[in-house]
């Protein structure tokens, strides 16, 4: 199943939450910022021992202060024009995140729109990769896609179509 909803991924209760980390998992702007304030400083803590995650890639810890018993941290692409392999690693990055679920047998999840803040991912097609994506791998998930804004909720729904 999966359903779209709108508001912040860090009060969710879930299993786990998605980070749209950078590749160091040391904390950001934006999602990845916001994960890491609610999280507390032992999610920081985990992410130095963990040592960084390349583009494409996820990597699990504890949710520590927030409502999620996960994080989940990928990092998605920069856009740089579309022919990068861009959409490649968006779709690994979303593939990746429900590989780690289901091998640490969780039942429910929720990402944020990957790549689509200061990455500059095109939000449309991202949420056309996410939506596909999560079909194809997300088989016995519960998956929820968070928008932070109407824009982005609207691009995610009809992706969902």
């Amino acid at each position: 199943m999966i359903r779209v909803w709108q508001g912040d991924i860090t009060t969710l209760t879930v299993d786990a939450i998605v980070n749209a980390a950078n590749g160091t998992l040391l904390g950001g702007g934006g999602v990845d910022g916001a994960i890491h304030r609610a999280a507390g400083p032992g999610l920081l803590e985990e992410c130095r021992r963990i040592g960084g995650c390349p583009t494409g890639e996820a990597r699990i810890t504890g949710g520590y202060d927030l409502r999620a018993r996960h994080v989940i941290h990928t990092v998605g692409p920069v856009w740089r024009g579309g022919d990068q392999g861009e959409d490649g690693l968006l779709a690994s990055a979303y593939r990746n995140s429900l590989v780690l679920a289901r091998e640490h047998g969780l039942a429910s999840i929720a990402f944020p729109a990957i790549s689509t803040g200061i990455y500059g991912f095109p939000p449309d097609r991202a949420a056309r990769i996410a939506v596909e994506t999560i079909r194809a791998h997300g088989e016995s998930l519960q998956v929820t896609l968070v928008a932070f804004d109407e824009v982005t909720a609207r691009y995610l729904e009809e992706a969902l179509g």
